[in-house]
């Protein structure tokens, strides 16, 4: 278990102290954060592989485009040859994308008390 999950195990205990529909809101509140927050870390992972997988592809037909067997028509290499950009430029938009929505859910959890404050609610 790491500092960061520490952390906000003893916010929660704190929190089911005061059994108040604030206090339940808030507990609710950071629930959902942390499931999108791993939600979106798991996009950027996929993402980076989608992205790695069109790089690798892209390598692989530059490297061996002289090679492709003479029954494959140039039209159906450059036809893989533009998908595989395509996966490549999209996977790294969405990357950039979901690395910004990511840091968005870190700072709203910083700012619910979850990273280091003090247990309270910061006012919206």
């Amino acid at each position: 278990m790491n500092d960061y999950q520490r952390e906000t195990e003893f916010l929660r205990q704190c929190i089911r102290y005061d059994d108040t529909v604030e206090h339940h809101k808030l507990e609710e509140r950071i629930t959902e954060l942390q499931r999108n927050e791993r939600c979106v870390r798991r996009a950027v992972w996929l993402m980076a592989l989608f992205a790695s997988l069109a790089l690798v592809g892209l390598c692989y037909g530059g490297v061996f485009l002289a090679d492709f067997p003479l029954n494959l028509s140039q039209l159906t290499a450059q036809l893989i040859i533009k998908v595989l950009c395509a996966l490549g430029v999209g996977s790294l938009i969405c990357l950039l994308a979901f690395l910004g929505l990511g840091a968005i859910y870190r700072k709203e959890l910083d700012r619910r008390g979850v990273h280091g404050g003090n247990g309270a609610e910061a006012p919206p």
